[in-house]
């Protein structure tokens, strides 16, 4: 039977002198945008790629700074490796053709594991661009002693919120996140699929509907928002919350510069 167990160490896997290093890549548009990012990230070096939409909550004095006011919104989700972020979203930036504020947001999420199959689907991509890299190395010296790529530690200086509430809570839920110093989000619709198991664990029904609400928060705000909002919203109230939160390692407007 095939491995497919996800594997924390297979974040860190060493190909040739470098460390893989996989992101998960979200980008918030305008909903009119969706088809030119995901046409861009198809083409790219992103073999997954998901898109759902959603409903942006920013308040309008933010608008023009994250694009993330309250129109649908485009959410799209894709794995890349550390190296290729920074193109891709060049990439994202040229095809979108904005040169006005408010063209929509970029962020990235480290991640410590992935199952097996897609582990060296990254793999085989990587060892295509060593080889690549070392040919170039042999025609052309002067480029390869160019290489300045650096591997190490980034500071955390944001954070993703993500809560997960029984349907039609998200505006109240909004409100009290603004309060404790949150700037906007984005509301996803979903279902939730396993109710039995809370009901059993924790003695409360859930119902299946429910919304997602993604919030980019500076580092020092993520304790506040997360307070206020699980004492109003958390696992034992009406809108049954589940909150919790992922470091963002880069935050990208995705305005053409």
């Amino acid at each position: 039977m095939a491995n497919t167990e996800t594997n924390p160490k297979n974040s860190n896997l060493q190909t040739g002198g470098n460390i893989l290093r996989l992101k998960l890549i979200f980008l918030i548009v305008d909903w009119d945008k969706a088809r030119a990012v995901s046409d861009v990230i198809e083409e790219g070096s992103c073999p997954l790629v998901f898109l759902t939409k959603g409903q942006g909550t920013a308040q309008s004095d933010i608008l023009d700074l994250l694009g993330l006011g309250a129109t649908d919104k485009a959410v799209l989700l894709c794995v890349a490796e550390a190296l290729e972020t920074p193109t891709l979203i060049k990439t994202v930036r040229h095809a979108m053709g904005s040169k006005s504020a408010g063209a929509g947001i970029a962020f990235t999420v480290p991640l410590s594991g992935i199952n097996a199959p897609l582990m060296k689907v990254f793999l085989e991509a990587e060892t295509d661009a060593e080889n690549e890299k070392t040919q170039i190395a042999k025609e052309n010296p002067k480029m390869a002693d160019n290489d300045t790529t650096v591997s190490g530690p980034i500071a955390i200086k944001n954070e993703l919120i993500l809560s997960i509430l029984n349907n039609g809570f998200s505006d109240e839920f909004m409100v009290a996140a603004r309060k404790a110093g949150a700037r906007g989000g984005t509301v996803l619709s979903a279902r939730g699929l396993s109710q039995q198991i809370v009901k059993k664990f924790l003695g409360i029904s859930v119902q299946e509907e429910k919304e997602i609400i993604i919030i980019l928060a500076d580092k020092d705000k993520k304790l506040p928002i997360m307070q206020a909002v699980s004492n109003a919203f958390g696992i034992s109230s009406k809108a049954g919350g589940v909150i919790f939160s992922l470091p963002v390692d880069q935050v990208m407007s995705l305005n053409e510069i």
